[in-house]
């Protein structure tokens, strides 16, 4: 029985994260530069709801420690770990006595030599900020949940958006619940937690259509109820091989049976509708994607094709030749009065480099790509027209556009997702008037959703392969679907999570 607590009025709170989706399905390795962290005061500078004068500011008294977020990309060294981990809890040591701490990850970190390090960070946070702080943490739903993570954290939760639209919202629900739990004086949270046998590609669980859809919107409905102060459905990352990668749900609150029914609903939910969830979109070969665009008429243009398997922004390494590759040769492409195709994009530092020397209107020859990830083709080289230079990017730090035939490949210094429709007109490309523009994600991001007037993805090779069984996981819990055809029933009781002051206990899974 979880006891009272003294209501604080203005609680001194700090804030602290690493995040970053680790596919170990990759051979590239994060450092810590990628993080890009930001310390002390300006760690609140990342959340608008923070900002000088809003409501939750001047509810608290908040201290930044150490937060930084990478692009999705390879396992994380074990130096870039300790590097930043060691300054992140060396950081809250100074920050003096608190009452809370706002844990903001993303949940599908790998570190080489670790397992499940998000648990074991908020055990180091533990150690330093002493058992009496309450712990909110806030996620993305394609991060994992364990056992230990859920207890360790008092208030906990995700996303409940694919694509994430609601990003800022959760961040700012995690910390608003952590000072009303602080200013009220409640006992810390019930928590319910189930593991559900479930494993999914995020473009298998977009919440834009059935059944996620609905499957999410329970979320809200058990939230409402009596006892409930937060309920969340993590799909898990499909793209490591970790014994905790799964679906999982939480729900928190101060009733024991109201958290209890809310979570087995949701878990019962997710399970029953595992054989319903499938693709955002039509999918096919690259060559079936690139068919199908060419016999579109141009009423159904720009016709977007997602180059899954290299896609930056779930784990990919981002150089991956083989689908340019595929697009440069063919016929269709090779005139520069043919079909206008947009490609983005590939890394080349050295090609970048050379594009620049010779400036925008000349002539080049330049190999990219299969720097780091070479396991699908080799280096690519390519002779073209220099047809804009950018500087400054934050991901990038600088792109080049070459015109090759019909096909404007976008290169890169370092990797970079390309998301919104500036990222294109900044190099002077018009992506609506594009007859077929060619980009390395999964789902489409909203700008681009909207923009496009087909789609359809392309299941590619690389390092987050949509095709999951081929990928080769070993480590993760069996029997889970869908990589188990035929699986009993699995145990989707509740299992109530101790406050971690109080021991764990044995595994019940």
């Amino acid at each position: 029985m979880t006891q009272p607590r003294t209501p604080v009025a203005r609680p001194v709170i700090a804030i602290a994260g690493l995040g970053i989706e680790s596919s170990t399905f990759s051979p590239a390795r994060t450092e810590a530069p990628a993080f890009h962290p930001q310390r002390g005061a300006e760690v609140l500078t990342r959340y608008p709801f923070l900002a000088p004068g809003t409501p939750l500011r001047d509810a608290a008294e908040w201290r930044g420690a150490l937060v930084g977020k990478a692009l999705p990309g390879g396992t994380v060294t074990a130096a870039a770990y300790a590097e930043l981990s060691d300054e992140l809890i060396a950081r809250l040591g100074e920050l003096g006595d608190l009452d809370g701490l706002w844990f903001d990850i993303h949940g599908a970190m790998t570190v080489e030599g670790i397992d499940d390090t998000e648990a074991v960070l908020l055990a180091r946070v533990r150690e330093t900020v002493g058992p009496d702080v309450i712990v909110s943490t806030s996620m993305d739903l394609h991060g994992n949940v364990s056992r230990e993570l859920a207890h360790l954290s008092d208030l906990i939760t995700c996303y409940r958006m694919a694509p994430h639209e609601d990003a800022m919202e959760t961040r700012e629900r995690a910390a608003r619940n952590l000072v009303d739990l602080l200013t009220t004086g409640a006992p810390r949270p019930v928590k319910a937690w189930i593991p559900v046998p479930v494993l999914l590609a995020g473009e298998q669980t977009s919440t834009r259509i059935e059944p996620a859809k609905s499957v999410y919107a329970a979320v809200d409905e058990v939230e409402a109820m009596e006892g409930v102060t937060d309920a969340a459905i993590w799909v898990g990352y499909a793209w490591a091989d970790e014994p905790r990668n799964r679906a999982a749900v939480v729900v928190t609150g101060p009733s024991r049976e109201a958290v209890t029914a809310g979570a087995e609903r949701l878990a019962r939910g997710f399970w029953e509708a595992r054989h319903d969830f499938a693709f955002v979109a039509p999918t096919g070969t690259l060559d079936d994607c690139l068919d199908e665009a060419l016999a579109t008429t141009e009423e159904n243009r720009p016709y977007f094709i997602s180059d899954t398997g290299d896609n930056p922004t779930a784990g990919g390494a981002g150089d991956v030749t083989w689908g340019l590759e595929r697009v440069l040769s063919r016929p269709e492409f090779k005139d520069p009065s043919g079909p206008t195709v947009i490609y983005a994009s590939l890394p080349g530092p050295a090609a970048v480099e050379t594009a620049v020397r010779a400036g925008v209107g000349a002539t080049v020859t330049v190999t990219a790509g299969a720097e780091v990830d070479d396991r699908h083709a080799g280096p690519l080289t390519m002779t073209g027209t220099v047809h804009a230079i950018r500087h400054g990017d934050p991901h990038a730090r600088v792109e080049v556009v070459l015109r090759v035939g019909g096909v404007h490949v976008i290169l890169t210094a370092l990797r970079k997702p390309y998301h919104h429709e500036h990222d294109f007109t900044d190099l002077e490309l018009s992506p609506r008037t594009a007859d077929i523009v060619l980009v390395k994600i999964g789902y489409l991001e909203p700008e681009l959703f909207t923009m496009a007037t087909a789609w359809k993805m392309a299941l590619t090779p690389g390092g987050v392969d949509q095709n999951l069984q081929r990928l080769g996981h070993h480590r993760i819990h069996r029997p889970m679907h869908p990589f188990d055809g035929e699986m009993p029933p699995p145990n989707l009781t509740a299992r109530v999570i101790p406050p971690s002051t109080e021991p764990l206990g044995t595994p019940n899974e």
